[in-house]
């Protein structure tokens, strides 16, 4: 194993050192052609820019400007269940940009975001996710995209028509005409069209992974980093039906009702999301569809998209992903002891082994582990792991362009509690220690991990390279990865085999298929 000491020195003597941020004139309206932005903390920002308009369960078109337009505030998110303080509205297309000048010779790296939420929540409009600070000091352009989420962007209504014939994957058109919008505008934004990386976490690292197998997707970028978010299958198209049977049922509408569905006020489409899914239980889910039109294949089986192995790519989690959404003060925890481990963790996992063999060989392995660090590990290996794993494993297996992986070792110093957990990695990358909703802190530990996460993203920007010149590319059998602590980072081979091996014993389910 190699190390990587996180100072200040060592990452600016890297080989893609984070940049200063460059003097700009002071203009307090930036311009770039019909949009008037703002200045924000050093850079300028163009917010709420709309890249294309669509009627209900209709693929989106691209809207011409005919007009002068100031784009200085967030543009409303897409209908859902979370986010319900934030303006909500089905017209929800919108993209922002922060530069470090809007100088068309500039030709800056771009990098393009798209949160996470699984399909169905989120939004770029979250403090974590502005670009100002990431495009100061990685002297990028970076841009984060709305679209369409959970029915209104992933239903399956093609069995009522042609007419919805790209239905099940509408919110990944979507981003498909975001990537375009910068392809054709991004130069204006200082941007280079051709140095465009795509960067997501949970969902948003699932929706980059579906759009490499899609192939209207195809050249839109050229390097991708996921956080926390792969996607192996896609839903089949039997599956997507009735889980849009059971939203219509939700709904009180009668089978065949597409004037319902599209009349329906969107309050209601998003009340009946709490219907239970027929598949996996719990709420329904809505992902992309394998329609062979739009997506003809899945995306990571029975091997990697050949249309995208010349990407070259980051692969990241977490070393306890299920930290963060299985609350450890919370129901599923209470009380927790041997006698109950297994049927706790049972209905967490999505590979089907026995979970008393499973605690069994744990406490075999870990005899000094107690419930609770049994529980989580297995949760996040026999969960959140193991589509990061085959992602990487087949693209090393098919000979793609270099796929570098990280794990997130570095504990919340904000919650004991919470160790490395899911959606940990976002602040670091964007450089938003201080934004509400982090966990990072703002110690020195934090902000080394910060400088090495968006010098090793900026890098591969940049470069088609992580910024981190120790970090060797993933490869069997050694699996090369950057476990990133506190203050330090280690390239270690095959970390946490045992447990890989272990879950690898069954096949892995993807959430939605």
């Amino acid at each position: 194993m190699s190390g990587v000491d996180l100072t200040r020195r060592t990452l600016l003597g890297g080989g893609a050192a984070l940049i200063a941020t460059p003097a700009l004139a002071q203009v307090r309206d930036p311009k770039v052609g019909r949009f008037t932005g703002l200045r924000e903390d050093g850079v300028q920002a163009f917010k709420g820019i709309r890249y294309g308009r669509a009627q209900r369960f209709a693929r989106a078109v691209a809207e011409p400007i005919d007009r002068d337009i100031k784009t200085q505030a967030f543009a409303p998110i897409a209908p859902q269940r979370g986010n319900p303080d934030l303006p909500q509205s089905e017209d929800c297309l919108f993209l922002n940009v922060w530069t470090p000048e809007a100088n068309p010779a500039a030709k800056r790296a771009v990098m393009v975001y798209f949160h996470g939420g699984a399909y169905s929540n989120g939004t770029v409009t979250d403090p974590l996710t502005h670009g100002h600070r990431l495009a100061a000091s990685g002297d990028v352009v970076v841009v984060t995209v709305n679209h369409r989420l959970n029915a209104f962007g992933y239903a399956w209504l093609k069995p009522l028509g042609e007419r919805f014939a790209d239905s099940g994957n509408l919110g990944q058109l979507d981003l498909i005409l975001a990537l375009q919008w910068v392809r054709d505008n991004i130069a204006r934004f200082g941007g280079d069209p051709a140095r465009v990386m795509v960067f997501g976490q949970s969902g948003g690292g699932a929706k980059i992974a579906t759009l490499m197998a899609m192939p209207e997707a195809d050249g839109l970028f050229h390097s991708a980093a996921t956080m926390s978010g792969q996607q192996v299958t896609a839903s089949g198209p039997g599956n997507a039906w009735k889980r849009t049977q059971a939203l219509i049922a939700a709904l009180g509408l009668q089978p065949g009702d597409t004037d319902g569905l599209l009349t329906v006020p969107s309050e209601r489409i998003v009340e009946a999301l709490t219907a239970t899914d027929p598949v996996m239980g719990g709420a329904v889910y809505f992902g992309p569809v394998l329609d062979m039109a739009n997506l003809p294949r899945h995306p990571f089986w029975p091997d990697a998209a050949p249309q995208s192995l010349h990407v070259p790519m980051i692969l990241g989690n977490t070393r306890e992903e299920t930290r963060a959404f299985i609350d450890p003060k919370g129901a599923k925890l209470n009380a927790l002891g041997w006698d109950n481990l297994a049927a706790r963790i049972a209905p967490e996992i999505k590979i089907d082994l026995d979970v008393d063999w499973v605690v069994a060989q744990y406490r075999a392995r870990y005899p000094d582990w107690s419930p609770e660090r049994i529980f989580y590990s297995a949760t996040t290996a026999g969960r959140s792991w193991p589509g990061q794993v085959i992602e990487a494993d087949e693209r090393a297996k098919a000979g793609a362009a270099a796929t570098w992986v990280y794990q997130l070792d570095r504990a919340s110093p904000i919650d004991p509690l919470r160790g490395a957990a899911h959606t940990d990695d976002i602040p670091y990358v964007f450089g938003t220690l201080d934004a509400p909703g982090s966990m990072s802190g703002t110690d020195a530990g934090a902000r080394a991990t910060r400088d090495a996460m968006m010098q090793a993203f900026v890098g591969l920007a940049k470069t088609g390279t992580p910024g981190l010149a120790q970090w060797l590319p993933y490869t069997l059998p050694d699996r090369a990865t950057l476990v990133v602590g506190d203050s330090t980072a280690m390239v270690v081979n095959n970390p946490r085999r045992w447990e890989r091996e272990l879950w690898a014993r069954a096949p892995y389910v993807q959430p939605g298929s």
